[in-house]
């Protein structure tokens, strides 16, 4: 290859190489937690909107869920025990992912995770994230 090619095949070379050298970090066991329970999060708010008011949904704890407060895993298994809404594959699905999440906690990342309260009532009633925090020069 002449010296006079080498930079007309440099650009090409750079965009056929350089996706395959940035790959992103695999997901870690924090990263999965964290994902898993605002998704799960979303569907149970979308579910609850969705649903009219004497459908099952109604009679299903509240979900809000904060891997850092050690009352979620009660919180989950509180979750996983409530009455079953039958024919609603939506409730049914959602379920599977809480029961997936709590495993996922309480089995395979349970030496990543790092409990920073055991507040339960933060999670009955919690602060709303459109807050802004409190003013720190006061």
């Amino acid at each position: 290859m002449a010296s006079w090619t080498l930079p007309l095949w440099l650009p090409l070379l750079t965009v056929v190489v350089w996706p395959l050298a940035v790959q992103p970090a695999p997901p870690t066991c924090y990263s999965r937690m964290l994902a898993l329970s605002r998704e799960i999060m979303a569907d149970f708010q979308s579910l609850q909107a969705s649903e009219p008011e004497d459908s099952c949904v109604r009679y299903l704890p509240q979900l809000y869920l904060d891997i850092h407060n050690y009352c979620v895993l009660a919180k989950l298994r509180d979750f996983m025990a409530s009455p079953q809404c039958w024919k609603m594959a939506e409730v049914d699905t959602l379920k599977d992912r809480v029961r997936k999440l709590y495993t996922i906690m309480n089995s395979f990342c349970r030496r990543d995770l790092v409990f920073l309260s055991d507040d339960c009532n933060a999670l009955e009633y919690p602060i709303p994230e459109t807050m802004a925090p409190p003013d720190q020069h006061s």
